[in-house]
């Protein structure tokens, strides 16, 4: 299953490129691959289109992004699968592609140019073109490569790859609980209005107007289902809830679906007279404790909770290496630069050997993934001739080596090459974080400083007692 999502971007093209061919992200440009431009000189040709037509202003660029269900493609599928994407849907159109398997799961980053090189038309995005277009490609690509797809009835519109990580991992979000509220608020209204009273005593505050906002109370923003899901529209809850009392009315459902009794929340008694004597009494003693409340998420508290997650990274970090002077942290920052050289000649290694072998490797991955056109060209089907030709060259390309340890050897080194990155990662992310603590351990030693002045002057005036 591919994620898929488009990005306008008015920023400079140098850095989106950058970002889309880098190194450590596509296994040092091996998972590149360019459409319409050349390697090395896709800055330079973009910016010559755009000059040639003398549209220099606006949207610089289109970033495409697909994201695949962790474990489920290769490398080599997502580029392919990303290659013929723009193919399709981007004629004439100049296009850059990277697949970055530096995280869990591997996905395909698309740029491409906002001016047509052959036209001169600029791109323009929409949610027909996406769906009709981008959308519909995708999930075609994915369904010939055997993979899954997002069936209709599993929602009409995309969500990011964060939230749909979330809620396959069981955790929950502000949408999937707001989704729910509403579908159990539709199967419970006898009208729109009706409807409207539940969702408020579900705790939820509703704007009006031109869609339907939903915002539990102490949230700072609006969520609009039906921007994305037609069924959350106004009249698609009020087609909906027709729906439901049709079938009440056929018996198809029963008329009282039993759930949970709903407790809005009652803020606790004041005590009085000896009632309140006694709580004041237990409370000196221990035995009772002041009520706590959830603070509300503001801005500054927001920004707190997180520098009090990052300090306590930090000290998790110190204490479990053993790193409590500067001369431990300089001795871990060579160690750890010394770790990182080493892997980096691995990996310089690794790649050297894949590079030679690059052609049998993707050759490989063309008769896996082209197979399929070969049954649908001898089947006179049209349109499948390049395709076909490609097969063929790199069925060629393979005769004299044997197809099972050719395929051993390339999982070994592409995972030899994972965990080598992996590896690399890790070290990094150590390199960042002693740094961060060097520059952090200043500033928290000037903050507590005031609040060690007074203990000092006490123990002076202690000292001068005696």
């Amino acid at each position: 299953m591919a994620i898929t999502k488009i990005l306008a971007r008015k920023g400079r093209l140098d850095v989106g490129i950058r970002y889309v061919l880098n190194g450590d992200k596509t296994q040092e440009q091996i998972l590149t691959a360019h459409h319409g431009c050349d390697p090395g000189r896709e800055l330079q040709q973009m910016m010559e289109t755009k000059a040639q037509y003398s549209k220099e202003g606006g949207v610089q660029y289109y970033h495409m992004i697909q994201s695949f269900r962790p474990g489920e493609v290769s490398p080599e599928l997502a580029l392919e699968i990303a290659r013929t994407l723009v193919e399709e849907h981007l004629p004439g159109y100049q296009a850059v592609i990277g697949v970055h398997v530096d995280k869990a799961h591997i996905h395909a980053h698309i740029l491409f140019n906002s001016v047509n090189a052959e036209t001169g038309e600029k791109y323009h995005s929409s949610p027909q073109s996406y769906y009709r277009q981008i959308r519909a490609i995708s999930d075609r690509l994915c369904r010939e490569h055997g993979l899954s797809v997002i069936l209709e009835g599993q929602g009409a519109g995309a969500v990011s790859y964060a939230e749909w990580l979330r809620q396959t991992r069981g955790q929950p979000t502000f949408r999937t609980m707001l989704e729910a509220d509403l579908r159990d608020a539709i199967q419970d209204a006898n009208d729109l209005g009706h409807f409207f009273l539940l969702m408020e005593h579900k705790g939820w505050e509703i704007r009006h107007g031109s869609r339907l906002g939903f915002r539990l109370r102490g949230q700072e923003r609006f969520l609009v289902p039906g921007r994305k899901d037609p069924r959350y529209t106004e009249e698609g809850i009020r087609s909906a809830i027709q729906g439901e009392l049709s079938a009440v009315d056929q018996g198809l459902r029963p008329a009282v679906i039993p759930r949970p009794a709903y407790h809005p929340f009652r803020p606790h008694p004041k005590y009085r007279g000896f009632l309140a004597l006694y709580v004041h009494y237990l409370y000196l003693l221990g035995k009772a404790g002041q009520r706590q409340y959830p603070p509300r998420m503001t801005p500054r508290l927001r920004q707190a909770a997180a520098q009090a997650e990052r300090y306590q990274k930090q000290f998790h970090f110190l204490r479990d290496n053993g790193i409590a002077t500067p001369e431990d942290m300089g001795a871990f920052l060579t160690r750890t630069e010394e770790t990182l050289a080493d892997l980096t000649k691995q990996r310089t290694i690794l790649n050297v050997r894949k590079k030679k072998r690059q052609a049998l490797y993707t050759a490989l991955a063309d008769v896996e993934a082209l197979a399929v056109t070969r049954r649908l060209y001898e089947d006179g089907i049209s349109g499948m001739e390049e395709q076909f030709g490609r097969y063929l060259d790199a069925v060629a390309r393979l005769e004299g080596y044997p197809r099972e340890p050719l395929l051993r050897e390339k999982a070994e080194v592409y995972q030899q090459l994972a965990e080598v990155n992996r590896q690399i990662r890790q070290e990094r992310q150590k390199l960042a974080l002693c740094r961060e603590i060097q520059k952090e351990v200043p500033k928290i030693a000037k903050t507590i400083q005031p609040t060690m002045e007074p203990e000092k002057e006490v123990n002076r005036d202690e000292c001068r007692r005696r």
